[in-house]
């Protein structure tokens, strides 16, 4: 497989150091870490030098335990990009057969929240393939308290297969007390890191020059064991011609004889390798071509080689010795001393660092340099150019924290602001997006040349808008975009291109469908929106395609049947030349809806059919939804056995631990479950999605999920339950008006809602919540209608004005009354003191004198035949 720049060095941060040969075995230490792995974590715990990183991987080496290893640095403590880092170590351990869904998972981190992806990820972890050590190095470098909260949840919930090891300098900034008392936590400290005298001894015995033992009892007196001081010593030790008056010298804080014995090493190296440490000391990570562009010579390949042999401090980070690191003491050592004594030098290496980066496309890498080199022009040139790519990440955090480097007096361009003032609205940062803004619009009230002050001006307002919209401040929206929507839209295409849509089978579904809701006001403001992208040129624009497609999935679900088949049209002829799966896949699952909806129902399967043909094979998230929305059809029809297989391609099951990221498809195998009477096993699957789905504020799904609850508790029995359940999906439905969401569900769903209305009657008339449900009550008769001119329209069109072909008996009239109440045929057995048999006898000889074929259709034509009282 082809490797990108970010993968080589992604892949140089997640793997396994390799320890050399000649290190010195730590048995009782070795021994301690195998005895924690059978707790829940491990933590090593030390200052810098005291052979941390050496020891885990000499245990991990010597053991043969499946490990996953993530070298951490300050830039992660982006949430995104720590855990999308920890997914990836992992990744190699998941079992072939899951790897799909799991890195399914992994691509649809920005699209759900840290704590979703967390409950999905763990659960994800059960397909690991063997027991697996996951080891966190240097997790005293994250600084993000909410990468601290989400790893102390990951440690409480991670399954037991999987031990984890954090090795830093600092304590945790967690509690881990509760890990203590139940001893599940090993803790290895700098006292126990020490070398031994014999380990000493050891370390000495292999090493180069031979000494004396009373020699190696002094410098173990004066380290204290120390083990980077002891390595000092052996190399200080080389060209030391009174031993005895060097090692009495040797003394102090462990950091002051670093400094002190790092000066004593490097001040003996020739001059080239001196120049090439003090120039190379600016990089992160390095290889032969960074080092090259740094020194501006060409033997960086060879002079890491004798770095290597010399044993001076360089730390391999991959099995190929293409990528290294100095040890953090030696690094910090040298970067003080180029900081200090030659800031020209640490000025020149991080530009001419910056500049080989970005031309490797290592974007990343080039930022921080440029601006450690206070190279801003550079600096914001690249970040410009990797912006999109890291907002496709969702690595919001990463961007601000680069945004937030430029000093304050740095004039970015308008185009940079922009971005900046809009990742602090994306990320809900609302009083930083404002001042952010006045800064802007001082900016432009300064600005003299009039192109660039429209420009600029374009794109205060854009942004603003944005602002308004994502906190729903709707009439504020409208006030202020009133009269300049045709001057409000920036010319670059940035804000056109974004990817609103990576994970979801519908546009609704997303943030910038704001998660289903729906109402007059955020229709209007898409219309608006769109028609000044129109008038601008930017109608085919992803952001134009997305909000039509949104209008699309919320006319549909108004039953505005025309306006949803028009927006779609257009939707579908850019999309399908495009090809971008989270607009084409949406369209075509509601495209399909609306054919099954008229009764076409050959061309909804079809469009799905056709759509799946078109896509990846391998793009199976996409793939899946089409294969979901055709299960759901299959269903509706009663093709039990044809939605069972199409169900069974998308690996879910009803013992699983269902994640949000997949909720589209596991409310599809409720669905079945339901078809196939097996209601507890739909219901508890129901019972773990719900609060993913409200804690990620989707309305769509909330509404879907308490509409099944409330069907499956009614078909157990469960009347309170089950009436409870659909007056939350009443109340949702009712806020945004929802219409298909409920008609869909077809007479399943009008039975619920004739028992929910004499449910609430009941309450209303003992004074019990008395009043609480009214305009759910009231809704619910709403949608009753709706059902009812449904079959009025079917009477219509199969036969004329019904009469009678005999009169009713009064056994039938009353069993009609029940049918119009909602009753089930048990119940119904039960009230008419009748068996279950009895009663369908009965209702197929009253559907026949009325000549309907339906419950709906019994109830309409009793109703236009004045059979029924009204209550």
């Amino acid at each position: 497989m082809t490797r990108t720049p970010e993968s080589v060095l992604l892949y140089s941060k997640t793997s396994l150091p390799f320890p050399r040969k000649s290190l010195v075995e730590r048995s009782r230490l070795i021994e301690r870490l195998e005895r924690g792995v059978h707790g829940r974590l491990t933590l090593v715990s030390a200052p810098a030098g005291f052979g941390k990183t050496t020891l885990l991987g000499q245990w991990l080496g010597l053991s043969g335990r499946e490990a996953s290893w993530v070298s951490l640095e300050e830039t992660e403590s982006d949430p995104v990009r720590f855990w999308r880092y920890v997914s990836e170590a992992l990744s190699p351990r998941i079992e072939p057969t899951a790897r799909q869904e799991y890195e399914q998972l992994i691509r649809s981190f920005p699209s759900v929240s840290t704590s979703t992806f967390l409950d999905a990820f763990i659960n994800q972890l059960r397909f690991l393939s063997r027991p697996t050590v996951l080891v966190l190095d240097d997790y005293h470098t994250i600084a993000e308290p909410r990468v601290h909260e989400s790893v102390a949840y990951f440690i409480e919930h991670k399954p037991f297969d999987l031990h984890l090891v954090l090795s830093g300098r600092s304590e945790l900034p967690f509690s881990v007390s509760r890990w203590v008392a139940r001893d599940e936590l090993a803790l290895i400290d700098a006292a126990q890191l020490l070398f031994t005298e014999d380990e000493s001894e050891s370390f000495y015995s292999s090493a180069s020059p031979f000494l004396e033992s009373r020699h190696v009892r002094m410098l173990h007196e004066r380290t204290e064991g120390w083990i980077t001081g002891l390595q000092l010593a052996s190399i200080s030790l080389r060209d030391a011609e009174d031993r005895d008056t060097f090692i009495e010298r040797f003394k102090g804080h462990h950091r002051h004889v670093a400094d002190y014995l790092f000066h004593e090493v490097v001040a003996t190296l020739p001059e080239e390798v001196r120049h090439f440490l003090y120039a190379t000391s600016a990089l992160r990570r390095l290889d032969a071509k960074a080092c090259d562009a740094v020194t501006g010579r060409a033997d960086g390949r060879s002079l890491l080689e004798q770095l290597k042999s010399q044993n001076l401090f360089l730390v391999s980070l991959d099995d190929s010795d293409t990528w290294f690191r100095y040890h953090h003491l030696f690094a910090d050592f040298l970067r003080n001393r180029v900081k200090e004594a030659e800031p020209a030098l640490w000025r020149n290496a991080n530009l001419a660092a910056a500049r080989g980066f970005a031309a490797r496309g290592l974007l990343d890498e080039a930022i921080d340099h440029a601006l450690a080199a206070e190279d801003y022009r550079l600096a914001e040139n690249c970040l410009a150019q990797h912006a999109p790519n890291v907002l496709k990440l969702g690595e919001f955090p990463t961007l601000l924290r680069w945004f937030d480097c430029f000093p304050p007096e740095t004039k970015l361009s308008a185009e940079m602001s922009l971005l900046h003032t809009f990742l602090y609205i994306v990320t809900g940062q609302r009083e930083p997006a404002g001042r952010s803004l006045a800064k802007l619009e001082a900016q432009e009230r300064e600005t003299k040349d009039e192109d660039a002050r429209r420009q600029l001006r374009s794109g205060l307002l854009f942004v603003k808008s944005n602002l308004l919209f994502m906190f729903g401040e709707f009439e504020q929206w409208m006030a202020f975009s009133d009269g300049i929507l045709d001057e409000f839209l920036p010319h670059t295409p940035f804000f056109y291109s974004f990817n609103y849509n990576l994970t979801e089978p519908f546009a609704r579904r997303t943030a910038f469908g704001l998660k289903g809701m729906l109402s007059n006001q955020t229709e209007e403001i898409g219309k608006l929106f769109v028609g000044a992208l129109e008038r601008h040129g930017w109608g085919d624009s992803l952001i134009s395609l997305y909000v039509l497609q949104a209008l699309a999935e919320g006319y549909y679900e108004w039953d505005r049947f025309e306006e949803s088949a028009e927006l779609l049209r257009r939707v579908e002829r850019a999309s399908r030349y495009n090809l971008v799966p989270g607009l084409f896949v949406p369209c075509r699952i509601t495209q399909a809806n609306l054919y099954w909806a008229s009764g076409q129902r050959a061309l909804a399967y079809e469009t799905l059919d056709e759509a799946r043909a078109l896509l990846d094979k391998s793009d199976d998230i996409w793939t899946g939804y089409l294969t979901s929305a055709k299960a759901r059809f299959f269903l509706r029809e009663g093709s039990l056995s044809m939605a069972k297989k199409e169900v069974a391609k998308l690996r879910v099951g009803a013992k699983d631990r269902p994640s949000y990221h997949r909720e589209y498809d596991y409310l599809t195998l409720c669905r079945l479950l339901s078809a196939q009477r097996k209601e507890p096993e739909a219901l508890r699957l129901l019972e773990l999605l719900k609060p993913q789905t409200e804690r990620e504020g989707n309305w769509m799904g909330q509404a879907e999920i308490s509409l099944l609850q409330a069907v499956l508790l009614d078909r157990m029995g469960r009347r309170e339950q089950a009436m409870n359940a659909l007056r939350e999906a009443l109340t949702i439905g009712e806020t945004n008006a929802y219409i298909r969401t409920f008609l869909d569900e077809e007479e399943q769903t009008e039975k619920l809602l004739r028992k929910y209305t004499f449910w609430i009657s009941e309450k209303e008339s003992s004074e019990e919540d008395a009043g609480v449900a009214a305009g759910s009550k009231t809704y619910a008769e709403e949608l009753l209608a709706r059902f009812m001119g449904k079959a009025f329209e079917e009477i219509a069109a199969t036969t004329e004005q019904p009469a009678l072909v005999e009169p009713l008996t009064r056994t039938e009239i009353r069993l009609l009354d029940l049918i119009r109440q909602g009753e089930s045929n048990k119940r119904i057995a039960e009230k008419m003191s009748l068996s279950e048999g009895s009663v369908k006898v009965y209702s197929s000889r009253l559907y026949g004198k009325l000549g309907v074929s339906s419950r709906t259709q019994a109830v309409v034509a009793a109703q236009r035949l004045g059979l029924l009282q009204d209550d």
